[in-house]
Formats: C-alpha cells, sequence, structure tokens
C-alpha cells in the first residue's frame, strides 16, 4: 500500500504494483512496452493516490515540452521534430518547437514566451545554453536537454548524441578499404562537437592507413547543400584530385554530386562520394548515397523521453548518451580499381 496523505512518489507507486520505477514511467509515458494487466494496476493505483508530477506548478495547464533551434531549414532537423513528437503525442504531451538563430532578441523573446505558458521541460539542439538563460530556466525549475551541444554543457544538464568518432573513422574506412587513398574531407562548423568528432574520426583512419593526412584535401563546409557544392568544387578542381570525397553530412555529400556533374565527372564511376547522416533523401538521390546513419529520429525520442522523466524529478543514469551509428552501403562509392579515370596515389 501507498502509506499516508503526503504526495505519492513515483517509487512507492511501483513499490505498491511491485514493478520497477522504469515501469511505472513507461506508462506515464504512454509507451506501448508494457503488458495489459501491468498497465491497468499502474493507472489504477496512479488514480487512486492522484499522483502529480513534482512540477505542480504546471497544474490545470496543457502539458508542453520546447524543442529549440537554431535552424529548422533542414530534413535534419525534421527527423529530430518526428523523433520528439512521436513520444509526446503518445503521452499526451504538446510540443512547442522554435528558432531562435542564435539572435539574442530571438532568444529573450522566446524565454519570454516560455514564462507565460510554462513547459515541461526544454530539449536545445545543437548549441550550448547560455548561462543567462541556464539560470534562468533553473530558476524556472525547467528541466533541460540537449541534442548534439555545440561545446561542454553544464554538468546538470544531460546531453544526446551519436557516435560521431567512430562513424567518421568507420566511412574512412570504407573508402580506404576500396582502394582509395587521396581522400577529400568536407567538415561541418567548427563550434559543434559531433563535427569536429567526425574529423577525428576521418584523421584517425587516414593515420591508421598510413596515409599522410593533406590539408589540401581538407574543406570546411556547414552542413548544408551549397557549402558542400562550394567546397566539393575547389576539392574537384585540383590538379591532382580526390578519388572519393567523405563529407560529413548527406546535404554536403549531395552539393558534391552537383559539383561532380557539373565538371562531367561521375558518382562513383569517376569518383566515390559518401555521407553521413541517412537522410531520407540520400535512398532517392542519384545514385543512392553510401552514408553513415546516425539515429536521428532515436534521438529526438530519447531526448524527449528523457525530459518527461526529469519532469516527474526522476534520476538520470548518465549525463552524456550516445547513440550507435551505422555504414550503410549503397551505389555512391566503388573500388579505386573499378573506377573508369583513376587518379595518381
Amino acid at each position: 500500500m501507498v502509506a499516508g496523505k503526503q504526495r505519492v512518489t513515483i517509487a512507492a507507486i511501483a513499490d505498491a504494483a511491485g514493478v520497477s520505477v522504469p515501469t511505472v514511467s513507461r506508462v506515464l509515458n504512454g509507451r506501448s512496452d508494457v503488458s495489459p494487466g501491468t498497465r491497468e494496476l499502474i493507472e489504477r493505483l496512479l488514480r487512486e493516490h492522484d499522483y502529480r508530477p513534482r512540477n505542480s506548478r504546471h497544474s490545470g495547464r496543457a502539458r508542453l515540452i520546447d524543442l529549440v533551434f537554431n535552424d529548422l531549414d533542414s530534413p535534419w532537423a525534421l527527423e529530430l521534430v518526428r523523433g520528439v513528437e512521436d513520444v509526446t503525442h503518445a503521452a499526451g504531451v504538446g510540443t512547442v518547437v522554435s528558432q531562435v538563430h542564435h539572435r539574442t532578441t530571438a532568444t529573450r523573446q522566446w524565454l519570454q514566451n516560455l514564462r507565460a505558458r510554462a513547459t515541461d521541460g526544454v530539449v536545445f539542439v545543437t548549441s550550448d545554453v547560455a548561462e543567462p538563460v541556464h539560470s534562468e530556466l533553473h530558476r524556472l525549475r525547467v528541466p533541460v536537454v540537449i541534442i548534439d551541444p555545440a561545446g561542454g554543457a553544464a554538468t546538470d544538464v544531460p546531453t544526446i548524441g551519436a557516435t560521431n568518432w567512430s562513424g567518421g573513422r568507420t566511412a574512412t574506412d570504407h573508402l580506404i578499404g576500396l582502394g582509395h587513398r587521396r581522400i577529400g574531407f568536407i567538415a561541418g562548423p567548427k563550434d559543434l562537437l559531433c563535427s569536429r568528432a567526425r574529423l577525428d574520426g576521418f584523421r584517425a583512419a587516414i593515420e591508421a592507413a598510413g596515409v599522410p593526412v593533406d590539408p589540401r584535401l581538407m574543406e570546411q563546409g556547414d552542413f548544408r547543400n551549397e557549402s558542400g557544392f562550394l567546397a566539393g568544387g575547389r576539392l574537384l578542381d585540383q590538379p591532382d584530385r580526390p578519388t572519393a570525397i567523405f563529407a560529413s553530412s548527406d546535404q554536403m555529400a549531395l552539393g558534391v554530386y552537383e559539383a561532380a556533374r557539373r565538371r562531367g565527372l561521375r558518382v562513383p564511376d569517376d569518383l566515390s562520394v559518401i555521407g553521413f547522416d541517412d537522410l531520407p533523401d540520400a535512398c532517392w538521390s542519384s545514385p543512392p548515397l553510401t552514408t553513415i546513419r546516425q539515429p536521428l529520429a532515436e534521438m529526438g525520442a530519447l531526448a524527449a523521453r528523457t525530459i518527461l522523466r526529469l519532469s516527474r524529478g526522476e534520476t538520470i543514469e548518465t549525463p552524456r548518451v550516445e547513440l550507435v551509428t551505422k555504414l550503410i552501403v549503397r551505389e555512391s562509392t566503388k573500388s579505386l580499381a573499378e573506377t573508369t579515370t583513376q587518379t595518381p596515389t
């Protein structure tokens, strides 16, 4: 039995039901992986003991979480939104999506809106939480999670990402295994941890293969198509052009496709290309893009589940979670021995 009239906790509900705290959490989150009998018992106990999350300041208001991007103009962002909304919809929680563009005025306006309507928690994407914002959210008792933090997040802020270093190494190892040694690399924004990790993975694979890292084959991009097109063009205009290019996002890889097409080069016959993300367009490109799949929807879903747990006052086991990346081989990479135009190495 749950004792007394004091506010009941999720642990007390779990004890009364004879189940674990995560099982009660799954019921509260609307998850389907709980047996019908156990779900019915837990829901009855929650009703009988009038269970309320710790953030009772939201009583009588619609439950919401905030999902905040610096930029929303990419299919990458939409995959994260899809993952978040899969969880929030099942839990009967609304999602407020905002875009702040790194602007102080936009951030100030967003904070003002948040104070007015309240929220169960905030998920920030590819950013750090500025100290004034972090302090204000802490004062409001609003939990925070960051997906792909830009730098070192505060120690009390959980972060979610993917195995970017191993993904970068796997992509490069794939090209090396096909016989490529002159491999171009197009990096993402320098201020993002995920971008730097992919670059480090590329370097590690190149060095492990005994191939000198050639700075002339390193280009800077910003994850968008145009930067891949421009950086790819610079690489392909070199007298000793690369036989393969690793673009550290699918959008940049598709930009490389266009740079190659305009120069009369065919993928993969004249140039192998590999990307990173496995966005929906990757399998519909021509040719279908070989890439590193990062589980974007799953990252969004995990962020939403983490926020919902924090909003109920639960403890998070680890502050940093990285989901596994995976090589997806399609038709944009080819053995160097099979290419029609080879560049001497």
